[in-house]
Parts: structure tokens; sequence; C-alpha cells
């Protein structure tokens, strides 16, 4: 007598969708809009997918900005981390000047700053802001120790303060992120990073 064999299990659907194309294009809609205006609507149109999709591989809207806010860090501001690496602290200003110009000036990005964008308009969502400003007081941190060390190899003077020249590069580059989202030109932003660096404290 033969045996029916009962057929194999039907495995879920594969996801029909790249996540990390998916990702970026959630990326651009807290770029442009904040955590608290960019609706589901939008981030599933603009992520093409449906809303089940987007739980089952991101979670809920707060765990997909979290994981924008990573994609951000790790593309977006690669070139930080390259800028600790100068070897003068005119250098490390000069390199985080440029490289934050440079992201301003790029066509296929939102302007303006993504942490500062969030942190002024994410509204009631009190883990978003203090996702924010952890990851901001960590890259202040790092900085600061950056420029500690130069204050101890003598290209700082003792009368400058590594925290506060730390906070001072941060106001610049706040200030030429909210120009940027404001519509400052190309040419005027560069004119404000070379203004920037004519009248940095070290040389």
């Amino acid at each position: 007598m033969e045996q029916t064999l009962a057929p194999p299990p039907v495995k879920g659907r594969p996801r029909e969708f790249c996540t990390e194309e998916a990702l970026a294009a959630a990326l651009r809609v807290f770029w442009r809009n904040g955590y608290e205006c960019a609706s589901m609507a939008e981030l599933t149109a603009e992520m093409g997918i449906t809303k089940p999709s987007l739980y089952a591989a991101f979670g809920n809207k707060e765990a997909l900005f979290h994981k924008a806010l990573d994609l951000y860090e790790r593309e977006k501001l690669a070139y930080t981390v390259a800028a600790l690496e100068a070897p003068t602290a005119r250098g490390v200003a000069e390199r985080f000047m440029i490289g934050a110009l440079e992201m301003q000036m790029s066509t296929c990005d939102p302007k303006g700053c993504m942490g500062v964008i969030s942190s002024v308009s994410c509204g009631g969502a009190e883990s978003i802001k203090a996702d924010v400003a952890a990851r901001r007081v960590s890259s202040e941190a790092a900085l600061i120790a950056r420029f500690e060390r130069a204050k101890l190899e003598g290209d700082l003077p003792e009368t400058l303060e590594p925290d506060a020249l730390a906070r001072y590069l941060y106001a610049l580059l706040q200030g030429l992120s909210v120009q940027a989202g404001s519509g400052a030109s190309c040419a005027q932003l560069q004119q404000l990073v070379d203004t920037s660096l004519s009248i940095w404290p070290t040389r």
C-alpha cells in the first residue's frame, strides 16, 4: 500500500523588498520631517512596503527610528570619526566642517542635521529625545577627549578649555545645519565654513 506523504510545511513568504533600501528610505523621511511629523503613511509609501511588513521587519515606528539613526551615523557621519585622526586640533575642526559642508551640499539627501531636526521636533517621544541626546553626548565626549590630547601635546594654549572648544565647534556645525535647512546656498555655506576656519583659535 502506497503511503501518502504530507506536503512539507509552507514557510512564511519571503520579504519582497530590500530591508537596507527600505531603511534608507525611512531615514530620508525622518531626516526630512523629524520623528513626530513622519507619519506611518508617508513612511510606508516612501519605503514601498505595507504597514504589516514594516512591523515585521523593523518593529514599530520608534524601533525604526533608532535603526535609521544607526544608519545615519554609520553612513552620513563617518567623516566625524576620520576627523578625530587629524594631527592638529585645527585639522580636526577643518575636517568636521568640510565633512558637514559636503553632506549639506549633497543633492541626494535632505538638508539639515537629523539629530538637530529630531531633537527639536520629537514632542513627547521621551525615548527618542533620550537616544538623540545620548548619541550627542557620546560624540561630544570623543571630541573633548581629542582636544584634551591636543592640549597635552601643546597644540592648544593653556587658556583654552577642551570642552568649551568642543561646544564651540558643535555650535558652528549646528548653525551650518540650520542654515542649510533654511535654504542657504552652497556658496553661503562655504563662506560660513571659510569664515569659521579663519577665526578658529588655533593654527
